[in-house]
C-alpha cells in the first residue's frame, strides 16, 4: 500500500506558487466576465438540457445536426466493434489505420483536390500547417482577425508576420509589394468564414492576389465546411478557387459533427505533413469510431443537400426577424454576418455576459463572447443556426431574446 501523502484541497489551495492566478481570476469576476462551464446533459440537439435545464440551443456548431445522425451512430458503433476503441499509437509508428486512410480519400475526393491528411483538431491542424511549411526566412500575411490557431501557428514558424486589415484586399496587395522582393516564401492566410462575425473572407480576390505575386494561398475553411459551396464543401468551392487554393483546411468538428481537423492540397502538400507537422507526428491518431462517424458524414453531404438548404432557410428567418425588432447583429462598426453565425453586438462584457445568462433563466442557451476573443467595445451574444430547428423553437428564441433584452434596457 502507498504511503504517499496527499494533501487536503484546503492545504493545496493555499500554496503562494498559482496566486497570480488567483488574482486574474478575481479581476474577471470583477468585471463581469468570469463563467462557469455549462454542463450538457443528453444529446448536442436544438433543445436540450444544460445543467439540469432545459434550453433552446443557439450555441452549438452542430450545423447540420449530424451530431446525432442515427447513420452516424451506427458507423461508430460498427468501427469499434470490428477495430476496437482506440488506434494504440501516433500514425507513423503503428497508428495508421485502414479506416484512417479511407477518411482522408474520402475527404480528398470531396474536396476534388489530390490528398488529405487528418489531424486531431481544426486547431491542431492550423498550428501544425502553417508552422510546419515556413521558417523564419519566410512571411506570412494574415488577415487581423484570423482564428487564434493561425495566430498561434504563425508564431510557432517564426516567419515574419505582417497583418492586414480584415478583409482588406488592398491593404493584402500594398504587403505583398513590400515584401515582393525579400528573400524566403510568402503565404497569404485568410479564414473562410470568420467565427466571431459570420462574414465571409475574400477568397477569390485574396487568391487572385497570390496568383499575382507567387504566394502561398491558404484558407481555414472550419466554419464554412457543411455550410458554403457544393453540398458543403465550403469557400474555396463558393468561390470556385480550388485550383488557386494552395492550402485548404476543414474541421470534423462542427458541420460534420464529430471531431477532428484535416489539411486538404497536392500530394507532396500532404506528405510532407505527414513527415513534418508536429501535432500529427506526436498525437495518437482518431479512434475508429470517429473515422467512421466521418464517412459516414461525408455520405451524406453528398446526397442530402436539403440540409444546408433547411439551415439557410431558418438563417435567413432567424436574422430577418433580429433585424425587424432592432437588435444590432452587425454591420454597425463590426463585420456584417453572412452566414449561420448570428452575432447580437452589445457591447460592454458585463452587460453581455449578464444577459447572456438571463436569457438562459429563460430557457435559451446563447453564449456571451467578450474580451479577450472580441475587442473590449464587441462583446456579444453569439447565436448560432442549425438546420434541425424547427420554427415554433426560432419563435420561442425570439420571443425570449426581444423580451429579455428589452427588460435589461438593452432594446428600445
Amino acid at each position: 500500500m502507498s504511503t504517499e501523502t496527499i494533501l487536503p484541497i484546503e492545504t493545496a489551495a493555499k500554496r503562494p506558487q498559482l496566486a497570480h492566478l488567483s488574482a486574474q481570476l478575481e479581476a474577471l469576476r470583477i468585471g463581469g466576465t468570469y463563467f462557469k462551464l455549462r454542463v450538457l446533459d443528453d444529446q448536442q440537439a436544438p433543445l436540450c438540457h444544460y445543467d439540469g435545464r432545459e434550453v433552446i440551443n443557439l450555441a452549438s456548431n452542430n450545423y447540420l445536426g449530424l451530431c446525432n445522425d442515427e447513420r452516424l451512430r451506427e458507423a461508430a458503433i460498427a468501427a469499434t466493434k470490428k477495430y476496437g476503441v482506440g488506434s494504440g499509437a501516433v500514425r507513423t509508428i503503428a497508428g495508421t489505420m485502414r479506416i484512417h486512410m479511407e477518411l482522408e480519400e474520402k475527404i480528398a475526393a470531396f474536396k476534388g483536390v489530390e490528398a488529405c491528411v487528418v489531424f486531431q483538431s481544426g486547431f491542431a491542424a492550423n498550428a501544425g500547417t502553417v508552422s510546419s511549411i515556413l521558417g523564419k526566412e519566410d512571411f506570412i500575411l494574415s488577415d487581423e482577425l484570423n482564428h487564434a490557431s493561425i495566430i498561434d501557428g504563425a508564431r510557432l514558424s517564426r516567419a515574419k508576420i505582417k497583418v492586414f486589415r480584415h478583409k482588406d484586399v488592398a491593404h493584402a496587395e500594398e504587403l505583398l509589394k513590400e515584401v515582393e522582393n525579400e528573400p524566403g516564401r510568402k503565404l497569404v492566410i485568410t479564414d473562410g468564414v470568420f467565427s466571431m462575425d459570420g462574414d465571409i473572407g475574400p477568397v477569390d480576390q485574396l487568391a487572385d492576389l497570390c496568383e499575382k505575386y507567387g504566394a502561398i494561398m491558404m484558407v481555414d475553411d472550419a466554419h464554412a465546411s457543411g455550410v458554403l459551396g457544393r453540398n458543403g464543401r465550403g469557400s474555396v468551392d463558393h468561390f470556385g478557387c480550388t485550383q488557386k487554393v494552395d492550402v485548404q483546411v476543414g474541421t470534423l468538428s462542427k458541420a460534420i459533427g464529430a471531431l477532428g481537423g484535416y489539411v486538404c492540397g497536392s500530394r507532396d502538400l500532404i506528405d510532407y505533413l505527414y513527415h513534418r507537422a508536429r501535432p500529427f507526428l506526436f498525437s495518437t491518431s482518431h479512434p475508429p469510431s470517429v473515422a467512421a462517424s466521418c464517412i459516414a458524414a461525408f455520405d451524406i453531404l453528398a446526397s442530402e443537400p436539403e440540409r444546408i438548404e433547411r439551415l439557410w432557410s431558418n438563417t435567413r428567418y432567424f436574422q430577418q426577424q433580429l433585424t425587424n425588432a432592432g437588435f444590432n447583429i452587425g454591420g454597425v462598426n463590426t463585420p456584417k454576418s453572412e452566414t449561420p453565425i448570428t452575432p447580437i453586438i452589445i457591447g460592454e462584457g458585463r452587460k453581455t455576459m449578464d444577459f447572456s445568462r438571463a436569457l438562459f433563466e429563460q430557457g435559451l442557451m446563447a453564449t456571451g463572447i467578450a474580451f479577450p476573443t472580441v475587442p473590449e467595445s464587441k462583446a456579444r451574444v453569439r447565436c448560432i443556426m442549425t438546420s434541425e430547428h424547427t420554427r415554433p423553437q426560432i419563435d420561442k428564441a425570439l420571443e425570449i431574446l426581444t423580451a429579455t433584452a428589452k427588460r435589461m434596457d438593452l432594446l428600445s
